[in-house]
């Protein structure tokens, strides 16, 4: 009969359930993480470490914590989701009759817009960037194509495809593996291009193989690090509140205001769902707005 230890029921369902979804390996990772915290805490205040012993009060008062503790509703939902999938992998499996988490509902959504720069403000941004070409190359591609920071971190270059001469059209590639490891084509504007064209060469050797954005000691850059150059450069135009995440917003709220079809921008940010990418409909409504307001003659 399979083992109702928690501890030991988690490993079973990481090695027989987790491993199996296509999750991307950071979702992999949070989710085991949470329900680790969730295990200890229930041996912790309740003495429970038994699959048959947890109840809904503990899942309850376990977000409830953490929720006091300042969590956003992001992250409980996050939280709250692990425990599903962990509790609902051992009701299918026979080691509990129902789940603990039946009938808990996530909080509702944020509603807090995201950060968008001006047109300005990344015009700031490209500016200080210019005199470091790895640099305005990480702008660059963020800006031009809207990629989100794991994706930029996990690059190599042989996902980059240039325009091979100079007087062809300058339209590139790049290969990009995002959410359950899909993979996804999204076009290299003549920008882009030119950014990453003047960075290839500082590559050591002028590999043509091996991760994109490297360190000076030739190791790939991790997205904390790629985030760290990111705002850096920003403090260096004076722009404030800057993430790898802030220009993938920047891209998808101005690319819309300018015109492009909707679904060539969810395409390009990887999204599922046209509905996720509607809502920089109505962000770039308001950008134009404000800046409308602001720059009135």
């Amino acid at each position: 009969m399979p083992s109702l230890d928690l501890f030991e029921s988690l490993i079973d369902y990481q090695n027989n359930h987790l491993r199996l979804r296509n999750y991307a390996a950071a979702t992999r990772r949070g989710y085991l993480a949470d329900q680790l915290l969730f295990v200890r805490f229930l041996k912790a205040h309740y003495g429970a470490s038994r699959a048959t012993e947890v109840e809904r009060r503990h899942v309850v008062d376990y977000l409830t914590q953490t929720e006091r503790r300042g969590a956003r509703g992001a992250t409980i939902a996050r939280k709250l989701a692990a425990l599903r999938s962990f509790f609902g992998y051992l009701e299918e499996d026979g080691r509990i009759t129902s789940s603990p988490c039946r009938g808990i509902l996530p909080p509702k959504k944020e509603s807090a817009q995201p950060r968008v720069l001006s047109q300005a403000e990344y015009a700031r941004l490209k500016t200080a960037a210019a005199p470091d070409p790895r640099g305005r190359a990480i702008v660059e591609l963020f800006l031009q194509t809207g990629i989100r920071l794991s994706e930029a971190a996990k690059l190599r270059v042989e996902d980059i495809a240039l325009p091979l001469a100079e007087g062809l059209p300058s339209i590139g590639s790049l290969r990009v593996w995002g959410k359950g490891r899909k993979e996804r084509v999204i076009t290299l504007n003549s920008k882009a291009c030119t950014a990453l064209s003047a960075y290839l060469p500082d590559h050591p050797n002028d590999r043509r193989r091996g991760p994109l954005f490297i360190s000076r000691y030739g190791k790939a850059l991790t997205p904390r690090s790629v985030q760290r150059i990111i705002a850096k450069l920003a403090q260096v135009a004076g722009v404030p509140n800057v993430s790898a995440h802030t220009l993938r917003h920047t891209f998808a709220t101005h690319t819309v205001r300018k015109g492009t079809n909707l679904r060539v921008v969810q395409e390009a940010l990887g999204h599922s769902s046209l509905q996720t990418t509607s809502r920089y409909v109505s962000l770039a409504r308001e950008l134009m707005d404000e800046q409308l307001e602001a720059n009135a003659l």
